[in-house]
């Protein structure tokens, strides 16, 4: 008898009841823990998890209003690069809440991408035309990780040897400590100081902050041209609200420009997720890191859009990569473009004139009650001088009212576009003022002059009713979770249950400043220490830190807490990394940015960690071994059985062992890494635990570490007397991460409980091999562990078909979009393959279309091999088939136009149609077009 499951996973979980017994049945298996027991080496597994019990929907959404109701939103004024926002209606409700935006995939399968493509297009655009520069990426994951990231890249194009870069003391203070951890293993120096004072000679690079977060609106241009004049490049700083009214950093000769686009319509979050920006002359654009939206043409010469250059690049260069940010802030980054197509350039004037008015009305008011302001400018913030610091903070504090206190002396009150009138009243009788009218804060010279955001996407959909088409057509060129499955291996697309979306949205945890007191935010930590817990509880750790806000930023701060570990023991030598020649690009990536040597260990025949070459490799770096990076369940989708003698190896060496938890969907509640060897691991919760991917982001990447690695987790400087105040410093902007999304892994695993997130993990293994026995015959599956079976994913070869027909797998993965589907994850970890990992949450009667749709793909093969159609000229060659294809005259390929649109009957009852053909993006990289172009060219 199947034995009773919490009500909520009997609705996330696909396969059940008679469904488990057919797939069972196609696997040979007598039962899920016979399966399980084959799978999973039993020298790993672990008891039952310690979790409270499960809720059921209703129970977990009372719970969560009792903790949200513990945060206390007030009307912040701290800025510091977070300040309120108006979300528009239209775009929260059709954007931020509709799974056919935040389920979608990183768009990597250009042609079922098209729509958000377009929107990360146009926010590139956006951002150029702010500020001032030639070339935008589509976004990096906060304004801290984005300056280190300009920092990192001056670094790379440094034509000398110089390893000082010098830091704007008015840049903010979360992004001048993200620096320093960054740059330390780096073995960059970073000095901060008064711009006057830079010595831009010993220099590689300089940071300026305009406006600074102390608000001064300055003139960069003599520090820019001094910097170049000695060979420095130049970063700035900005925001993007302001670069309507002033003049841009381009036109003062910028080198990069960096910052958050958060203002411009994403909630605040308690600190994310928000979508930075990263922009700089065409010129340097190979050396830009993250991922760059370009135009090229398809099959039939129509525009279309593709991700550029630096698509993947760390599974290309590894270690030799630029960066280790291997995704964006997708989901956010298409709010804020979209906010700029909403109010257009008239808008964001009239917004930052309103801003900077009242701002002046404040000012006016404070140096009429004989308040002395510490700077003469500003855009939207100023910095008062006070008697008494905290007697103003908390007044206002009574009031409702959130301001900055810095120091004993100082107070910084930000405007933003929720301010109003009123409120500027309510802060000068915090200090005891009254209003006396309006000073201006920007000099004449500063202000900025001709039109930008002249594309006619930021003049078109004004109204609601043009917004909303929009979006539904943007939409409706995009295959998401809510359409179809995405079985991409190794990126776990499951269920993100409407449940667990429902709170972000609540203004209780939307609307909460990342640095608000620590006594407002009471609801937040609850639930941030509840999250810790569970996740330590389920992975066998010590300690837990949800800091990291993608897993790149994770696997940096794992490996920078090992780097610690070993200094502190005077060990500082260790540096040496081995990595598996299998492991995810970022890892090798990731190691170097920790200051470590990466040294590549072989896979055997089986796709498993060659032990003996491992141990040589060991023993060979000797004292100066500080870890070994290993995927488990490993990246060729098996259970390595030896994974503990791995460990051990590595421990007796002196080194540690980092996991990558890409694949710990396959382990919850069966195995602990913290339990079987592991000393670090990050743990994707936009992955296992159901945080939507978003087309390519938000992603948190928490770490958790064993109790002598607890140390030297992420600290944070400003994270308050609950913080994290200790350990390696901070790798993201906000203390807690992207904490705004927290409340959806917490509610999956309230919602699954121990029971339930168990048999998620069975159900993953019993999906991938139901796949794997379905397909082999038609598409070998390459790597099997013990017992012939998969864990979670299963790697189909298809490079005997290649050699026989010159079908690729690119083909096959380019034809299943005329069937429906996303392609699996192509050419990884093995070129010429394609990666299916079917998840838990799929049911039977999908995971059986998707095998129909490869078995008919077969059949279309065996055309091709039987010669009755060309190799060159054939369903697969020519896929995908966009309608306009079909309906033109002269078709004169040798399979019917029903065979393009309809190779299976189903297809006739619902049908997707991709929007455009086979995109080339060779062509597009030799002509590298990365703004909106002109639209006569989408005629």
């Amino acid at each position: 008898m199947q034995e009773q499951l919490p009500a909520f996973a009997s609705r996330h979980l696909g396969p059940q009841g008679d469904d488990l017994a057919k797939m069972l049945a196609e696997v040979g298996a007598a039962s899920l823990d016979d399966l399980v027991a084959e799978v999973v080496p039993p020298e790993i597994r672990s008891g039952p998890l310690q979790l409270a019990a499960a809720l059921d929907e209703d129970e977990v959404l009372v719970r969560l209003e009792q903790i949200a109701a513990r945060n206390r939103p007030m009307i912040n004024m701290i800025g510091r690069g977070y300040y309120g926002t108006r979300v528009p209606p239209v775009i929260a409700r059709n954007v931020l809440e509709s799974p056919a935006w935040y389920t979608a995939y990183t768009p990597y399968q250009a042609e079922i991408s098209q729509g958000r493509l377009e929107v990360l297009l146009t926010f590139q655009t956006m951002v150029t035309d702010l500020t001032g520069m030639e070339i935008a990426n589509a976004s990096l994951l906060d304004e801290a990780t984005a300056a280190a990231e300009a920092m990192a890249m001056c670094h790379r194009l440094a034509t000398n040897d110089r390893k000082v870069f010098w830091v704007d003391e008015g840049c903010h203070p979360q992004t001048i400590a993200v620096m320093s951890t960054r740059a330390e293993p780096a073995g960059i120096e970073i000095r901060v100081g008064d711009p006057s004072a830079f010595e831009p000679g010993e220099a590689f690079g300089v940071l300026l902050q305009n406006p600074s977060t102390s608000g001064e609106v300055r003139d960069l241009s003599g520090i820019i041209e001094a910097a170049h004049a000695a060979g420095a490049l130049v970063v700035v700083a900005t925001d993007l609200l302001a670069l309507a009214m002033l003049i841009p950093p381009g036109e003062l000769g910028a080198d990069i420009v960096v910052g958050s686009s958060q203002r411009f319509g994403v909630p605040l979050g308690f600190g994310g997720p928000h979508a930075a920006f990263f922009a700089t002359r065409e010129a340097l654009v190979r050396a830009m890191p993250g991922r760059l939206v370009g135009v090229s043409r398809d099959s039939e010469g129509r525009m279309g859009y593709r991700l550029a250059l630096q698509t993947r690049e760390q599974h290309i260069r590894r270690e030799r990569a630029t960066s280790n940010v291997c995704t964006a802030q997708v989901l956010l980054a298409m709010m804020a473009a979209l906010y700029g197509c909403w109010h257009g350039p008239e808008g964001l004037v009239e917004i930052a004139t309103r801003v900077h008015r009242l701002t002046g009305r404040l000012a006016a008011g404070l140096e009429a009650a004989g308040f002395e302001l510490v700077h003469e400018t500003f855009f939207d913030t100023v910095t008062v001088r006070v008697p008494d610091a905290g007697a103003v903070i908390t007044t206002a504090a009574e009031d409702g009212i959130n301001l900055l206190r810095v120091g004993d002396s100082l107070v910084g009150v930000s405007c933003d576009e929720t301010t109003t009138d009123r409120i500027i009243d309510r802060v000068l009788a915090a200090f005891g003022a009254e209003p006396a009218g309006e000073a201006g804060g920007i000099p004449n010279e500063l202000i900025r002059h001709g039109p930008f955001l002249t594309h006619s996407l930021f003049h078109t959909h004004r109204t609601e009713h043009s917004m909303l088409r929009y979006l539904r057509h943007l939409a409706d060129k995009d295959l998401a979770l809510d359409r179809t499955m995405i079985p991409l291996g190794s990126c776990t697309m499951k269920l993100n249950a409407t449940t667990e979306m429902v709170p972000i949205s609540w203004n209780e945890f939307r609307d909460i400043h990342p640095f608000a007191p620590i006594d407002q935010v009471e609801g937040y930590m609850e639930l941030i220490r509840e999250l810790e817990a569970d996740l330590a509880a389920i992975t066998g750790y010590a300690a837990v830190s949800l800091q990291p806000n993608a897993g790149s930023q994770g696997e940096l701060a794992g490996l920078l807490a090992i780097r610690a570990y070993h200094r502190s023991r005077g060990e500082g030598r260790r540096i040496v990394c081995l990595i598996p020649a299998s492991a995810h690009g970022t890892n090798a990536a990731s190691a170097v940015m920790a200051g470590m040597q990466v040294v590549v260990v072989a896979c055997d025949g089986d796709g498993n960690v060659d032990l003996d070459d491992l141990r040589t490799k060991a023993e060979s770096a000797a004292d100066r071994l500080a870890a070994v990076m290993i995927t488990y369940p490993s990246t060729h989708g098996v259970f390595e059985p030896r994974v503990r003698e791995l460990c051990d190896v590595v421990h007796r060496m002196g080194g540690q062992v980092y996991i990558d938890g890409a694949n710990l969907n396959a382990m919850v509640g069966l195995a602990q890494p913290g339990a079987f060897g592991g000393d670090v691991s990050h743990l994707n919760l936009h992955k296992t635990f159901t945080i939507p991917h978003g087309g390519g982001g938000p992603g948190v990447g928490p770490i958790g570490v064993a109790k002598h690695l607890a140390p030297f987790l992420p600290g944070h400087p400003l994270a308050g007397t609950d913080g994290p105040d200790h350990g390696i410093g901070p790798v993201a902007a906000a203390p807690w991460g992207s904490a705004g999304i927290l409340p959806i892994p917490w509610t999956y695993i309230r919602m699954m409980g121990a029971d339930g997130l168990k048999r998620a993990s069975e159900i993953a293994i019993l999906s991938a091999n139901y796949v794997a026995s379905r397909l082999n015959p038609h598409f070998p599956v390459l790597y099997h562990g013990v017992g012939g079976r998969v864990a979670h994913e299963c790697v189909l070869d298809l490079r005997p078909i290649a050699r026989a027909t010159g079908i690729t797998a690119e083909d096959v993965a380019k034809r299943l979009a005329d069937y429906g589907f996303h392609a699996p994850t192509l050419s990884f970890p093995v070129a010429g393959t394609l990666m299916v990992e079917p998840t838990e949450s799929e049911p039977l009667a999908e995971l059986d279309r998707f095998c129909e749709a490869m078995i008919s793909i077969r059949e279309e093969v065996r055309k091709v091999e039987s010669g009755e159609w060309p190799a060159d000229d054939n369903p697969l060659k020519n896929a995908p088939h966009p309608a306009e294809d079909l309906l033109k005259d002269g078709w004169s390929h040798p399979y019917s136009r029903e065979v393009a649109a309809y190779p299976v009957a189903r297809l006739r009852l619902a049908k997707y149609w991709p929007p455009v053909g086979r995109i080339d993006g060779a062509s597009g990289d030799r002509n590298l077009v990365c703004a909106c172009p002109p639209m006569e060219d989408y005629m």
